[in-house]
This record gives structure tokens, sequence and C-alpha cells, in this order.
């Protein structure tokens, strides 16, 4: 009996000698794939990214629109010149002014780089033939101007009345008025913190910049502007959102909407089209 004892304790040291040993060896195993698994994973997702990235480029250089981006990138002075709007007056019957001059190169439900068919650009931007902090922004139309706290390129202006749905409150958006380093170009009468300051349509609010936030993604100088829906209690939705902004065309008596905005722009009698106004 002492002997099978004997026996049985053995066997149960061998076993405890062997059992870790064998979970030590599968887990390094696993390790090991796992690694193996991840490794291939990120490669996946770098070759996704890649590949989107290729896909975006050409379908942006694939619209005869794009080539006005080319033009202005690379052309001649005389050339730049030609791509730029200046709308000091407001178009007939049409409430707003174009708040900066500038080439108009992406539009309102714009899906071109960086934005996409089921992220499309919210508003427009007008670009500036100049250096960050000389093409000065003014008020496209009377309104009350909000500066958040933590605010350094952005003001928001609220139109009690829209003068195209009158009884609606809306809010016009207006940002990228500071240089890469988050120096603003705001006029020092909208200092951060500042709420409800009214000012009327043609007012200088700051001048055009470069700044793109914390993004790694450059920009050219410009203004990026947009008309955005009221929540129903007198705040302003989120302006990222495509769903809560609206068409700017009909505010402006101009064609912005990439659905069907032709070539040249300017003043129109008919600037809206059938979709996502």
């Amino acid at each position: 009996m002492r002997r099978d004892l004997s026996n049985l304790k053995d066997l149960t040291n061998l076993r405890l000698i062997i059992l870790p040993t064998f979970i030590i060896t599968h887990v390094i195993t696993l390790t090991q794939i796992s690694r193996r698994w991840l490794k291939i994973a990120a490669l996946a997702l770098i070759g996704t990214a890649v590949a989107y990235a290729a896909y975006t480029t050409l379908r942006t250089l694939n619209d005869p629109r794009s080539q006005t981006f080319v033009q202005w990138a690379s052309g001649s002075p005389a050339d730049r010149a030609s791509l730029i709007t200046v709308q000091r007056e407001a178009c007939p019957d049409a409430p707003f002014i174009l708040p900066a001059d500038g080439f108009i190169g992406l539009l309102y439900a714009d899906p071109r780089g960086p934005y996409s068919n089921s992220h499309p650009h919210q508003g427009i931007d007008i670009f500036s033939d100049a250096e960050p902090g000389l093409t000065p922004v003014y008020a496209a139309y009377d309104g009350y101007i909000t500066r958040e706290a933590n605010w350094k390129s952005s003001l928001i202006q609220r139109v009690p009345d829209d003068p195209l749905h009158p009884g609606q409150q809306i809010w016009l958006y207006y940002t990228h008025m500071a240089d890469r380093a988050g120096n603003d170009f705001i006029e020092d009468a909208f200092a951060p913190g500042t709420h409800e300051f009214f000012v009327g349509q043609g007012t200088l609010l700051g001048y055009t910049g470069d700044y793109n936030g914390s993004s790694p993604r450059t920009v050219w100088t410009h203004l990026h502007f947009s008309v955005v829906r009221d929540d129903g209690n007198g705040r302003y939705t989120n302006e990222l959102e495509f769903d809560n902004t609206l068409d700017p065309s009909p505010y402006l008596g101009m064609s912005l909407n990439y659905t069907c905005a032709p070539e040249a722009d300017g003043c129109t009698a008919v600037p809206t089209c059938t979709t996502h106004e």
C-alpha cells in the first residue's frame, strides 16, 4: 500500500510539473499567434486606408470641377484671379452678402475629399488669394454674435428671424479665422466668451486663416461658412452634422449646391436644386 501511495505521489508531482509547462507552452504559442494576427490586421488596416486615400484622390481628380482646384493651386496670378468671386452687395432677391472674397472651392453637399457621399460638406469654403490674416470676413446678415470661451477661430451668429422662413431662427457659422498655431484673426470686439453682440450686415468680423484645430491635415487659407439650424430651444445644433445645416444657395442668391452648381459662381435667378435643400 505504501508503495502504491508513493507511486501516486510521484505521479502527482509529475503532473504538477507537466501541467504548468503545458499551459505556459500553449500561452506562448497563442501569444505568438495573436501577435501574428495583430500584425496582419494592422497591415490590412493600413492597406485599406491607403486604398481609400487613392480612391478619394482619383475620384476628386476625375471630377471636372476639381480642375479649378488644380488651377488654383498651380495657376498664374491671372488664373487664380479669374476664380475669385466678389459679392459685396446681396444678389437680387437674396438676403445675405458673401462673407468673404475668394475662390468658392468646396460647395454645399460636396462629397470630394476630405468629405464623402455619406458625410458631405456642410457649408461652403471660400479660399483666399492671400496669406492668413489679410482677407476680411464680414457679417453676412444682421444678427447676434457669440464666441464660445474655447473657440480659437470661430464665431456663430444668431439670426432671430430667418429672412426666407419668417418665424424660424437660424445661425450663421464662420470658422478658420486663425493661423495654424491658433492665434486668432478675429476682431477684438468678439473676444472669447462674447455672447449676443449685435452686428449689422457687412460688419468686419475678422480675417481668413488656416487653422485646423488638432488635425494633422493642413488647409489652405479660407473661410468656412454655413447656415445652421436652431434646435427649437434657442440653441444652435451641431454644425458638423450635415442634416443640421441648410443650403446657403437661396440665402446668397448663388448656386452653391454641389448637386447642381454650375462651373462659374455668381448671382442667379434660380439658385436652388431639388436635392439637399
